[in-house]
């Protein structure tokens, strides 16, 4: 009896193995990359500043929550951080408050805006976002692009808002759209000072100094830019929001790691 069920184990030795062979492998999941020990959350810097992620809701130029947005947190390399600590400090004398849209930009969210910006039938938030301008121009134009100092760390949009200041109401999908180079009380409400156009605006306008911009208007760009400018920032003349810190930590690298605080996980 001791040497038939010797033989029987043996025997079975190999279907254990077939079995093992045929049965599938757990499903390994995806190790999302992590953030350099370079970057941190705004919030822990300063957290008087201001956030409105634009990007994880739907109120953007696509009508969707982008790619790569998890958590509504402004992501920057501590010494961009550093600096608009500095601003901050500034202009909460005069009575004012930085606000940023957008910070750190995964490279999977700028993928998201070139695949957009093909699909020629997606138009839904034309009517606030690029009403003047045809969406097949949008690479050549420049408002869109493979690659982003954003996803570089130490690029910023942003805005300044007066204090005391009520939050910006929810954007509800399917609203009326209203341009967003229209007179401050009839465009997306917004509790930023009136910059003459809304943030993300499409249009000629939103040059920093467009000299169609001016008074009151003229003058909170001025307010915003000589403040970043004060303290080592670059703003792009195309984008009056649009700011980078100077040094850039990370010159030429684009990271995708996503906006999250997981991200900066063992920091």
């Amino acid at each position: 009896m001791p040497r038939i069920n010797a033989a029987l184990r043996a025997l079975a030795l190999p279907v254990a193995a077939l079995l093992a062979l045929a049965s599938p492998a757990p499903a390994q999941a995806r190790e999302e990359p992590r953030a350099p020990k370079e970057f941190v959350a705004l919030s822990d810097v300063d957290p008087t500043i201001r956030q409105e992620i634009r990007y994880i809701t739907p109120h953007n130029f696509t009508g969707r929550p982008i790619d790569g947005y998890r958590r509504p947190l402004c992501l920057v390399t501590r010494p961009a951080a550093l600096a608009l600590h500095r601003v901050q400090r500034q202009l909460l004398r005069r009575g004012y408050t930085l606000k940023v849209y957008d910070c750190y930009r995964p490279q999977r969210a700028v993928d998201r805006f070139v695949d957009w910006a093909k699909d020629l039938g997606d138009q839904r938030m034309k009517g606030e976002f690029y009403p003047q301008v045809d969406k097949t121009r949008l690479f050549e134009d420049g408002y869109i692009a493979e690659k982003s100092g954003h996803s570089r760390g130490s690029t910023m949009d942003l805005t300044i808002v007066r204090l005391p200041a009520l939050p910006t109401r929810p954007y509800v999908p399917g609203e009326k759209l209203e341009p967003c180079y229209a007179p401050k009380k009839e465009r997306f409400p917004d509790n930023s000072v009136d910059m003459g156009t809304g943030y993300d605006c499409f249009d000629t306008l939103s040059h920093t100094l467009d000299p169609r911009i001016k008074g009151e208007q003229r003058a909170n760009r001025l307010l915003l830019k000589g403040a970043m400018e004060a303290q080592g920032f670059v703003n792009l003349a195309e984008e009056w929001w649009h700011y980078t810190f100077n040094p850039e930590t990370f010159p030429d690298t684009y990271f995708d790691f996503p906006v999250s605080r997981r991200s900066l996980t063992g920091h």
